[in-house]
């Protein structure tokens, strides 16, 4: 296997990788991401086909990483100092390999019968478990808010373990919107409402969840058919005042999916 030693920052090769790593806009921009160990890349092999460019650090890789750079030796391959190679990965302990490929487009379906929505989730590691929980649950679609973190970072994907390469993700989505064109029945999940068990979740089902700390705003709650919340537990000792998103996310879809599969 042959590869190109970049040793230097100013390297403009190195310069794009890095913006690619931390920057949504030249990520949209260029259609490109960075994924992140051997799991990523192989389940992205396995769909969408070979990687644009292989990046690998100094020094020895794990045995799966060495068994994959071996794979992929046709393709072109950049070697960098292990302080460098950690610049462009989202985890401290690296992996050893990083792969730059094209952002998949997949087939959004036009009558979804199971969606998730999502507004102002900020943490790239939540988008990536609640994408990776919605292709678990049978999520047709998800819809990102405008102000949503981005679905392709190398944290969401790592979050996500492959959920972005077989689950349809609209990005920049004005939820109003989106809500209105849904063909069936909206759910809003807040602090007070009606309990998720108490719905037939067996018609078209869209779940709204919002930010981490503030909730969904007014004007989309006002948006879906109905306010939903989770009934939880309370002792002597008292009770917690709410899930997180994540969690509040995974209880509703796997609802639906207990409901569809009574059906």
């Amino acid at each position: 296997m042959s590869f190109k030693h970049i040793i230097s920052r100013d390297n403009p090769v190195f310069k794009q990788l890095k913006k690619f790593a931390d920057n949504a806009r030249e990520r949209r921009a260029e259609g490109k991401t960075l994924l992140d160990g051997v799991h990523l890349i192989e389940s992205y092999i396995d769909t969408f086909g070979e990687p644009d460019l292989i990046i690998i650090p100094e020094g020895k890789s794990s045995v799966e990483a060495t068994g994959l750079i071996q794979a992929l030796a046709d393709i072109p391959t950049i070697m960098l100092p292990t302080l460098m190679f950690a610049e462009l990965t989202p985890v401290t302990n690296a992996t050893g390999i990083l792969a730059l490929v094209k952002i998949p487009q997949l087939p959004v379906p036009e009558k979804p019968a199971f969606a998730l929505m999502l507004e102002d989730i900020q943490d790239p590691g939540n988008i990536g478990s609640m994408l990776r929980t919605a292709a678990a649950s049978g999520v047709d679609v998800v819809y990102l808010s405008t102000s949503c973190t981005d679905a392709w970072s190398p944290k969401a994907l790592r979050g996500g373990q492959g959920a972005q390469f077989v689950l349809p993700i609209v990005e920049r989505v004005d939820l109003i919107k989106a809500l209105q064109a849904f063909d069936g029945n909206s759910y809003a999940t807040a602090m007070q409402g009606d309990s998720l068990y108490m719905q037939d979740l067996s018609q078209p089902t869209a779940f709204v969840i919002g930010n981490e700390g503030a909730g969904l705003r007014h004007q989309t709650m006002a948006a879906a058919t109905k306010r939903i919340t989770i009934p939880m537990a309370t002792t002597a000792l008292g009770s917690v005042e709410s899930l997180n998103a994540g969690a509040a996310a995974a209880v509703c879809l796997f609802e639906r999916m207990r409901q569809a599969s009574l059906k």
